[in-house]
């Protein structure tokens, strides 16, 4: 099996005719006591796709992970994973990747990959090439021999991932599979992910970074309060929110900001860009000549909203970029 580099590709859904979806969510309900986390969560996962499930600190996103993984039972409605009800024995054909990552410190690289392999009914015979191709692939080709314990931070979290796909699983489950990572292996991790994809595997991912969730996403959710409050195709989403934004990149004048533009019902201000979200019936050139008066423009382009936008406008400005989740 050989896997290709995709950097900054978005990649669209592959369609495996007559078969069952790779997740089905139908009415589902998840309580812990008295607090609903899940409700009434429904949606569909076809193969071959790379499917967000979007939300924010306390949304129900690791929840239906685990019920997903058949960690949690729901106790309303019905999940059912690669055409059959969640069971043990679905295991070997899926990869799951938590969010609390656990390695055995004490294991030496290549017996613990091997172990996992194992676990999931692989044999050495099976394993060994693709243990070569995966530590060569995540740069820890020389540590193979080296104790886990060794290994820094992001070079666990490549580790981790390694096992999660070493069996070749139809399904990949990635609960927050970018958090903590710097930026360069955050790109090997995403990389590795869209080869998985061009390979044929399913991928299922949650996350509250929502520009993770445009690069990647054939399709996703929005979870809010335990609830889906969008679902679709990235384009499907955009659309239905049915207003444009302004970007732009500026510096302000002495004394000036953004607050109160002519058509503008809402500024996301990220210091030198921002997103303007405008009302139906906004005069973008008068809105332009207003910015003049207030900032050098070096960018103005009007587009769909982003889906960090669209999250907020859904979950609340104070519900976007928070850890974890319930």
């Amino acid at each position: 099996m050989e896997y290709g580099s995709h950097a900054g590709r978005i990649c669209h859904v592959m369609t495996f005719h007559g078969e069952h979806p790779a997740v089905r969510f139908q009415d589902v309900v998840k309580r812990f006591g008295d607090f609903t986390a899940v409700r009434g969560v429904s949606f569909e996962v076809p193969r071959g796709a790379i499917f967000g499930i979007l939300g924010s600190n306390g949304a129900g996103k690791t929840t239906s992970i685990r019920m997903l993984m058949n960690i949690f039972k729901p106790d309303g409605g019905s999940v059912e994973v690669l055409g059959s009800h969640v069971s043990e024995a679905l295991k070997p054909k899926v990869g799951y990747l938590p969010e609390e990552r656990g390695l055995y410190k004490k294991m030496r690289i290549e017996e613990m990959l091997r172990f996992f392999g194992h676990i999931k009914g692989r044999d050495d015979a099976f394993l060994m090439p693709r243990i070569d191709h995966w530590l060569g692939r995540v740069g820890l080709e020389g540590w193979r021999h080296r104790r886990v314990e060794e290994l820094s931070k992001g070079m666990s979290q490549k580790l981790q991932f390694v096992t999660t796909v070493i069996h070749e699983p139809e399904l990949l489950v990635l609960d927050e599979p970018f958090a903590g990572l710097d930026p360069v292996n955050r790109d090997v991790l995403r990389d590795a992910v869209l080869a998985m994809h061009e390979h044929g595997t399913t991928i299922v991912f949650s996350t509250h970074v929502m520009e993770q969730a445009e690069q990647l996403c054939s399709e996703l959710i929005m979870i809010h309060q335990g609830a889906v409050q969008l679902s679709g195709t990235l384009d499907a989403v955009r659309a239905a929110e049915g207003r444009d934004a302004a970007h732009i990149r500026f510096r302000l004048k002495p004394g000036r900001d953004l607050q109160g533009l002519p058509g503008v019902t809402q500024v996301t201000d990220h210091g030198n860009e921002a997103e303007l979200t405008l009302a139906s019936d906004a005069d973008t050139n008068g809105l332009l000549a207003a910015l003049v008066e207030r900032a050098d423009i070096q960018r103005f382009d009007l587009r769909e909203p982003s889906l960090h936008e669209i999250f907020k406008r859904i979950a609340g400005t104070t519900a976007v970029a928070l850890d974890g989740d319930a």
